[in-house]
Order: structure tokens, then C-alpha cells, then sequence
């Protein structure tokens, strides 16, 4: 299979990179590098050698139109996961946000319209649903994002569906819930929570939480998210044009994370506490049936694996 990457030199996008190669499908990847790291990138060729696959690595910007065309065309799968993924900066910057979350998902369904792509997968957003108290959060709800991101990922897998629908391209978005694990960035001013904590943590440092910690989240490990984007890019035509949560279907508090994350260091640290985040929402919890009923989807690493994997990965580096 041929598939195509977009912010392949990501957190997810690296993961998803490592996967194809790993099982010999021709691989090729476009990112600019602002959010995404080569470093990610850097176990390539070894990857490829297990499987026997090809790997091209395009450096360019999805808001090109004329280099978007050129990396689409002859892929059968998309995968598009390139965004700029962070609700605080979205806040800070709305129009770059848009830029790059919006415009470059219109110019890939363009392209894979025209270039007679079999399935566009693209990342979305649990962001989307807003702060309504409504637990757990089910594909039916009505959306109601609290920051420009949230919008941005509504808007694009709108696009998606109306594509499916319009054009007979077939689409699937997934609305990821609080991902981490592995190559995941922990020095980023925008970086998620369990990376940042836990590497504040392994250096003896007492993490901030914004808020008073009782907000809690639906912690989703990298493997259940590689997992599912190639069963999307499998699934049967009747899947298609749908949203699906992506998640475990269960929850933890920040307090709980900093405890779980202590109990595996051997620790016994406090965290500090700051001012709430704008944009931010107080509680998430994912109902993941449809996944499981329409994808084939299934929780393959819980929280606790995912957590003790994740700080020997930062350990290492």
C-alpha cells in the first residue's frame, strides 16, 4: 500500500510512519518541521528493513497547493495528522492555527479528490465537543468548541464528510482524546501534560497544574491511536464519512495522573498549582462503541502500561 503521512515527523505521525514501514508498505511523508521533529525520524531505514517497504521524506507545507498535488499523487491512502495541535496556541494565534489546521486540510481533500485517492483518514479533535457536562462524550452531541483549534478540527471533518458525500471520496476522521506516549515532545511550551509532567517529575521537579487537578481526562496511549488509523484506512465503505471517538472509555484526574506517575518513579512529589487555561475543559470522557462496532477497534494498552512506557522512553533519552 502507498500511503502518504502528512506531519510525518510528529508525535502520532512519527508512530504511524514506524508502522507501515514495520509491515512493508511504501511510505511517504511531507512536513515542514515546525511542530514536528527529524529527530522522530531518525530510525527510518531500520524500520524499512523489516519490512521491505520504500520511505520518501518531502519537506514542504500543506498550505502549498502546488506541493500538496505533488506528494498526494499516486497514494492510495492518506493520513493526515500535520496540524498545528494545540489549543493554547490557537488561542494566542488564531489565524496561523487556521491557517495550517483548515486551509491545509481543504488543499489535501482537493488533492486526493482529483488524484483518485481510495481513503483519507484525518486526525480530529475531542476539542470539538466543548464543555458541555454531558459524560461520556458521544459522536452525536452537538459540537461546541471553546477554542479556535476546536473549530478548526470541526470545521475540517465537516470538509471530510461533505467530500464523502459530494464527491464519493472516502473519509474518516478521528477525534483523538488526550494522546501520549513515546517521541512525544516534553519541552515544548505547548507541550500535552504527561510528557511534560512526567519529565518534570524524572528530574525531581514539582509539575504545575492550571487549575485546581480535579479536571480530569480520557488518556489515550499512542498504540491505540496507530492501531485505529490503519483499521480507517481498511474499514468498509459503510464507514466511511463518519467521526469516531478515539480513547479508552475511562478517565483519570490530573491528581490521579501525578500520583500514578510517582508511584512509577518511586516518587513522592507535589504538584503546584496555576491559574485555569483558557480554552481549556474541565472534564473529558470518550464513548468509544462506535469505534469498536463500525472500525474494529479495540484498547490494546491501558493507561498504567501506556504511563510506565512512556516515562522509560523519557528516561532514555
Amino acid at each position: 500500500m502507498r500511503v502518504l503521512v502528512t506531519g510525518g515527523g510528529g508525535f502520532i505521525g512519527s508512530n504511524l510512519v514506524e508502522a507501515l514501514l514495520r509491515r512493508g508498505d511504501d511510505v511517504r511523508v511531507i512536513d515542514d518541521f515546525s511542530t514536528g521533529r527529524r529527530s522522530n525520524l531518525e530510525q527510518v531505514d531500520a524500520w524499512r528493513a523489516l519490512g521491505g517497504g520504500t520511505f520518501e521524506l518531502v519537506e514542504g507545507d500543506i498550505t502549498d497547493e502546488q506541493t500538496v498535488r505533488r506528494v498526494v499523487e499516486g497514494c492510495e491512502v492518506v493520513l493526515h495528522q500535520a496540524a498545528i495541535p494545540s489549543v493554547a496556541r490557537s488561542v494566542a494565534d488564531p489565524l496561523t492555527s487556521h491557517r495550517v489546521n483548515m486551509d491545509g486540510t481543504l488543499n489535501l481533500l482537493l488533492a486526493a479528490r482529483d488524484l483518485g485517492v481510495r481513503r483519507f483518514v484525518a486526525a480530529s479533535s475531542s476539542s470539538l465537543y466543548g464543555e458541555s457536562p454531558e459524560l461520556p462524550k458521544v459522536e452525536t452531541m452537538t459540537p461546541a468548541p471553546l477554542s479556535p483549534y476546536g473549530v478548526d478540527k470541526l470545521a475540517a471533518e465537516t470538509y471530510c464528510r461533505v467530500f464523502t458525500q459530494l464527491y464519493g471520496l472516502k473519509t474518516v476522521a478521528l477525534r483523538y482524546f488526550n494522546v501520549f506516549g513515546p517521541r512525544q515532545d516534553p519541552g515544548s511550551e505547548y507541550s500535552a501534560v504527561i510528557p511534560k509532567f512526567a519529565s518534570m517529575m524524572i528530574a525531581g521537579q514539582a509539575p504545575t497544574i492550571n487549575g485546581d487537578g480535579q479536571q480530569t481526562r480520557d488518556f489515550t496511549f499512542i498504540d491505540n491511536v496507530v492501531q485505529i488509523n490503519l483499521l480507517a484506512a481498511e474499514a468498509p465503505e459503510e464507514a466511511c464519512g463518519e467521526a469516531y471517538n478515539v480513547a479508552c472509555g475511562t478517565r483519570i484526574s490530573l491528581l490521579d495522573l501525578v500520583e500514578r506517575l510517582n508511584a512509577i518513579l518511586g516518587t513522592r512529589i507535589e504538584p503546584q498549582h496555576g491559574p485555569p487555561r483558557a480554552g481549556d475543559i474541565q472534564h473529558s470522557l470518550a464513548d468509544i462503541s462506535k469505534a469498536e462496532r463500525l472500525l474494529g477497534y479495540r484498547v490494546k494498552v491501558g493507561l498504567d502500561e501506556g504511563l510506565a512506557r512512556t516515562v522509560e522512553a523519557l528516561q532514555e533519552v
